[in-house]
């Protein structure tokens, strides 16, 4: 690219610096449909699709949809679908333009243009990230929730699907039924064994339709699910990114995308259709995604939800001024190595001491600033994942997972004050899909032991398993009184002993 897009705002005195391995001259032809047009997938799956392309050519362009949000496609579309990732340490910054998007559009204003998209035959692989949430399952049953309003809608209405799994099943559904050519469909959600996840959900739903039985017949037979692990630090976009970005670019970008430097992806190495060279860009293709996914998802994710629940609790607004706290710190550390690391078992190429200093490394990355309610948000999906497998392996081995039990109980006291409670401002910006019935929860308690009944037993939020295990509620009520009484530092020290 010699010269900014005509739709971009050029900054007078500064000179358009892009990145050349990254950005095309020519958009590439139309091979993979995303859902879900958030930050993360424009700094994780498009940087390694920009460089799997910049190796080797083929049909791999982009067509995004974002759900309902017009923002960044309107953004995108006056930008000649470019944007910018801006890399962010304490070092610097790097900014590079992934230039694979062929077509930005919004699902809920164009529901019938989505379908086409998923049921063309120049379509060979589907990816999705939008969140726990957005697969409208049941945590409990890990089954399709056909309660939800708009899975309800979705089965009423097959051609004009709300949701990414009725999307999904639309296109496949239109596919069989006109030229038949196989599919893979890659989650790059953070979901224990994604794929398998993703198609147990497609598979329901399919089934609930006209025809639904030769539906999953074909489905079986020519649609690829492969499990994967995704890994980047990846925050909302804030002004003093924007800022960066038309420093760096010469431009401005309404779109750009802020991300630490650090990147991973594991994916299973079984498509139906082809794919991209991701590869070049540091992919992993192995059949032990099971082992990355468990590591990740327990020593990063699970120890970051407790890293921004006490950070929150403590007023702290960021994950690096949480961290910053030494009790937070030694509370991360603790529940990494004591409760979530004998859970599982890493693997072979990784070197832990590394990753978990590297970890840290990333926690603290102070210019990147990424919100602790960001982190927070949607625990009531996230943390079931996260703490409830290796909750349960302690307890059945006699031992008690106190930072487990410190993450639960922070997770309630931000969610479910009791009447009378006063927290931090910032904790009133996580967001959460069962935020309501968890404030209604806490409203009705009188103590923290009958709000933890009530959540963990009553709702059965992390399973009825742990529900039913006193000893754990137990350990967990007693946390949360202390988090009430005396706050997050004393309850720190309390699960630490």
């Amino acid at each position: 690219m010699t010269t900014p897009p005509a739709t971009a705002a050029a900054r007078p005195g500064t000179a358009a610096r892009l990145s050349a391995a990254t950005y095309r001259t020519s958009r590439p032809e139309p091979g993979i449909v995303h859902l879900g047009l958030g930050n993360f997938h424009r700094a994780h799956q498009a940087v390694y699709t920009a460089a799997a392309l910049a190796e080797e050519d083929g049909p791999w362009g982009i067509a995004a949809a974002a759900n309902r949000s017009r923002a960044v496609a309107s953004a995108m579309t006056e930008q000649d679908l470019l944007y910018s990732v801006v890399e962010i340490s304490p070092e610097g910054a790097a900014v590079s333009v992934p230039g694979v998007h062929t077509e930005v559009l919004v699902a809920a204003d164009e529901p019938g243009t989505l379908v086409d998209r998923i049921a063309a035959a120049s379509t060979r692989i589907v990816t999705l990230t939008v969140t726990e949430h957005g697969y409208t399952y049941s945590p409990a049953t890990l089954g399709l929730d056909v309660g939800a309003p708009a899975v309800r809608h979705d089965l009423a209405a097959p051609d004009a699907p709300r949701t990414p799994i009725g999307q999904i099943v639309a296109g496949l559904r239109r596919r069989a039924a006109t030229h038949g050519t196989p599919l893979t469909v890659v989650s790059c959600d953070n979901l224990s064994d994604n794929g398998a996840h993703t198609r147990r959900l497609v598979r329901e739903f399919a089934a609930l339709l006209p025809g639904g039985d030769d539906l999953t017949g074909w489905i079986d037979t020519n649609v690829a699910f492969p499990s994967t692990m995704v890994d980047r630090i990846v925050p909302a976009t804030a002004p003093e990114h924007l800022a960066v970005a038309a420093e760096r670019l010469g431009l401005d970008d309404r779109a750009a995308v802020p991300a630490e430097p650090f990147t991973m992806w594991v994916l299973e190495d079984r498509f139906a259709a082809g794919r991209p060279r991701w590869e070049a860009g540091g992919a992993i293709f192995s059949a032990d995604v099971a082992g990355y996914e468990l590591l990740k998802l327990r020593l990063l994710n699970g120890t970051h939800s407790l890293i921004a629940y006490l950070g929150l609790l403590s007023g702290r607004r960021t994950i690096p001024d949480s961290v910053a706290l030494p009790f937070v710190e030694s509370a991360a550390r603790a529940v990494l190595a004591g409760d979530y690391l004998p859970t599982l078992t890493v693997p072979a190429e990784i070197v832990l001491d590394e990753y978990v200093e590297r970890l840290f490394q990333r926690f603290r990355n102070s210019a990147l600033a990424h919100r602790a309610a960001q982190v927070g948000s949607d625990g009531s999906l996230k943390l079931p994942q996260r703490v409830t497998r290796p909750a349960l392996e302690h307890l059945d081995a006699g031992r008690m997972p106190h930072h487990l039990a410190l993450t639960v109980a922070a997770y309630l006291r931000c969610l479910a004050p009791l009447p009378g409670d006063d927290l931090p401002e910032g904790v009133r910006d996580v967001r959460d899909p069962a935020r309501e019935r968890l404030g209604e929860l806490g409203a009705r308690a009188s103590t923290s032991r009958e709000l933890v009944e009530a959540a963990l037993l009553g709702e059965g939020l992390f399973g009825s398993e742990l529900g039913h295990r006193t000893p754990f509620l137990d350990r967990t009520a007693a946390l949360l009184d202390v988090l009430r009484r005396h706050g997050p530092e004393t309850a720190a020290a309390e699960a630490a002993g």
